[in-house]
């Protein structure tokens, strides 16, 4: 589903990542850690077009995004592409229901019907009525989740998206990422600081400056 060989980013003369490589499968849910400054942010935006890379390229479902115009890059990001933020980044003007909308309309597809299956199946149903203000952050983020996941991507790219949660409202984003990775055969690349939100991926990676390798993602208990 996702292909990344070699690639390499710097700014100016510094160097952020070189030499990472990487396969995802559709379903599979990987976790991405590493030092703050390492660049993992840096990547997803790689990966997903909106930032240019020094090296390498980045394949998806067998073409070649690296390649795209620009013009090509914004369809498959509408189209093929969902992403997560830490910040929720909702419209607050907007209802919950015009929110999750939003993918659908951009592709001249609206479906009311479908807003509503994907609010059920993050747990909010009947909410679709709601302004975002109304809305715990753990509502928000599944919020979020809903309007990534409506248009049936082929790849989930999230950024930090339990990083402003508390450890319960954290658990259940987690559930739900890995329920609608599992259920709809998205590929979903997390990219975390935190260890026991990595710990729920099927593949926890570490970036490093020199690349990306296998790590062992270890949860230590809180102590009272």
């Amino acid at each position: 589903m996702l292909k990344l060989q070699s690639l390499a980013k710097r700014y100016g003369a510094t160097p952020v990542f070189s030499h990472v490589d990487l396969e995802l499968q559709a379903g599979e849910f990987v976790a991405i850690v590493g030092e703050s400054g390492v660049g993992k942010s840096t990547l997803l935006n790689c990966i997903a077009g909106l930032d240019t890379l020094d090296a390498g390229s980045v394949r998806l479902d067998d073409r070649e995004v690296t390649a795209m115009k620009e013009a090509e890059q914004a369809l498959l990001r509408r189209r093929d592409l969902g992403f997560v933020f830490q910040a929720f980044h909702v419209l607050p003007h907007l209802t919950v229901a015009q929110n999750v909308a939003l993918p659908l309309l951009l592709l001249h597809r609206p479906d009311d019907a479908r807003v509503a299956r994907s609010l059920a199946e993050v747990g909010l149903d009947g909410l679709g009525e709601r302004l975002p203000q109304t809305l715990s952050g753990g509502q928000l983020q599944r919020v979020a989740i809903a309007r990534a996941l409506v248009h049936a991507p082929k790849l989930l790219l999230a950024d930090e998206p339990t990083g402003n949660l508390d450890a319960g409202n954290a658990e259940r984003v987690l559930d739900t990422l890995l329920h609608q990775t599992r259920a709809h055969r998205t590929a979903c690349l997390l990219v975390t600081h935190s260890h026991a939100a990595a710990a729920r991926a099927d593949r926890v990676m570490e970036l490093r400056n020199d690349g990306l390798f296998p790590a062992v993602c270890r949860v230590v208990p809180t102590t009272t």
